[in-house]
């Protein structure tokens, strides 16, 4: 849809000839802008309430600072994942709220810090060496426009860590539990709350664990049915799905 096209549509809105409903219908399939090596959805913000990610492992920085460019025009926030500190010295100068995460490896700049979920969002993991994943988790959420705060090493290894929390747990309105090994913090957890428990299989743990599979399969079978369960070391789509439950 060109801008002349968006005029008209507008001037229409305005003359009573199409109604604001479908008017933003109409907004809501505008194209995506082609840079030949991506394609940025603008507009999927309107669409799903958060604008498009960037994934940065696999793309040239150059790629990467190429589409934040483009898209530091539309006034949103933005994440990039799996990122490091060079990507970070690249972005930087674009804005002056680019900021490094340097537990998770994400970089955000947040142009708007309005909270618009509903409660707070936990992230728990089990231990220190879950704290990369659980660090992406919470930085999604945040940006997402979510009060977010981490409870960390509280692993079933030493389960009283755990319940000395149990208050801080019920005052979460969506949980993210982050847990390699065997991943069985997300059931206990899940037991101990009303609320949705995001469970995150990460990819720590000695041999049998199969580098986060045998946490997935432990989450698949939990038997908590308030456990919902996302990919290994798939911090950001944790940080996602409870942005969404936050705002229902």
């Amino acid at each position: 849809m060109s801008p002349e096209e968006i005029t008209s549509m507008l001037e229409n809105v305005r003359g009573g000839k199409l109604s604001v409903e479908d008017a933003v219908e109409r907004l809501r399939t505008l194209p995506y802008e082609d840079l030949g090596y991506a394609k940025i959805d603008h507009h999927r913000s309107l669409r799903q309430g958060f604008p498009e990610v960037v994934f940065a492992r696999g793309k040239a920085p150059e790629q990467v600072k190429g589409i934040v460019e483009r898209m530091l025009r539309n006034k949103h926030n933005i994440l990039v994942t799996r990122g490091d500190r060079a990507l970070y010295e690249l972005l930087r100068p674009l804005n002056p709220k680019v900021e490094f995460h340097a537990l998770s490896n994400a970089i955000s700049i947040r142009q708007d810090k309005k909270i618009r979920g509903k409660g707070k969002v936990l992230v728990v993991c089990a231990g220190t060496s879950d704290i990369p994943v659980a660090e992406e988790a919470l930085v999604t959420a945040t940006v997402m426009g979510n009060r977010a705060e981490g409870l960390y090493d509280v692993g079933v290894a030493g389960i009283h860590r755990l319940l000395g929390e149990s208050q801080h747990l019920r005052t979460a309105r969506v949980i993210i539990c982050v847990a390699g090994m065997e991943g069985a913090l997300p059931s206990v957890v899940a037991g101990m709350v009303a609320v949705p428990v995001i469970a995150v299989p990460s990819s720590v743990g000695y041999g049998a664990s199969f580098h986060g599979l045998a946490a997935l399969l432990g989450m698949l079978n939990s038997c908590s049915p308030n456990v919902c369960v996302v990919n290994i070391d798939n911090g950001f789509g944790a940080g996602y799905l409870a942005s969404v439950m936050n705002r229902q």
